[in-house]
């Protein structure tokens, strides 16, 4: 089968070794993205799931360990739920401390704003892959672009006459290298925003989440119920649970 000479194939076998490595270099930010956007997605599946959990099967349970059980492992819901558990403890049981100038709801607080800081910045992993191969991969085009352009015009010098065999393949050079840089681009952009909402939508969730717990270890009970359903299951004991 005759291979195209303007297609990939012959754009890797004609190109000099700028040309290679733009082309390496855009395929590398590709995967990159691909697998933090992969990556994110699931993670943010699983959250979901987690979510859920602690919105209900969380509150249906009758003592704290119980509860913090139904959230699982691994994810930031299960973190809070064991920090504001350990504030609680700690803030009882360790007397005479420094931190006892503060308030347990204050003390609580702390805790809980700490462990949802972490979990915030953990969601935030690879965001920062995925803002610079979006902003830079059409530059990173450009280049070979312009490149291309480059080739051509040495052709044409070189040849003494602008005929279409002389310049069409450093010109399909180009395009291609520009088609490259906006299909890496556009997907890490749109992988972005997605993550971005999707990232706003658990923190939001999270914090949430620490008030409801806030106000069970100060006051005992859930701070608001979803129904009135809900009401029954809000008096999951803090002190108990300890």
């Amino acid at each position: 089968m005759e291979v195209s000479p303007y297609g990939l194939q012959s754009l890797w076998d004609q190109g000099d070794i700028i040309t290679r490595g733009v082309a390496v270099l855009l395929v590398a930010m590709s995967i990159a993205s691909w697998y933090v956007i992969l990556t994110k997605a699931i993670q943010l599946l699983r959250l979901s799931r987690a979510a859920s959990a602690a919105g209900h099967a969380f509150w249906d349970t009758t003592s704290l360990p119980e509860g913090v059980a139904t959230l699982g492992r691994d994810n930031p819901y299960a973190e809070v739920a064991k920090a504001g558990v350990s504030a609680m403890s700690h803030h009882t049981t360790h007397k005479g401390h420094l931190h006892d100038q503060l308030s347990v709801s204050d003390w609580i607080t702390l805790s809980l704003r700490q462990a949802i800081d972490e979990a915030s910045a953990k969601l935030q992993t690879g965001m920062a892959i995925l803002a610079s191969v979006g902003s830079t991969a059409p530059f990173v085009g450009l280049f070979g672009t312009v490149w291309g352009i480059y080739h051509a015009l040495v052709a044409i010098g070189t040849s003494g006459q602008a005929s279409i065999d002389k310049v069409a393949g450093p010109v399909g050079e180009s395009l291609i290298m520009t088609a490259l840089g906006l299909a890496v681009a556009i997907p890490a952009t749109f992988g972005y925003n997605a993550l971005v909402r999707g990232n706003k939508s658990t923190i939001a969730k999270l914090n949430k989440f620490g008030f409801d717990l806030h106000a069970l270890f100060v006051t005992g009970s859930r701070a608001l119920a979803d129904d009135k359903s809900d009401k029954k299951n809000t008096t999951l004991t803090a002190v108990g649970g300890l």
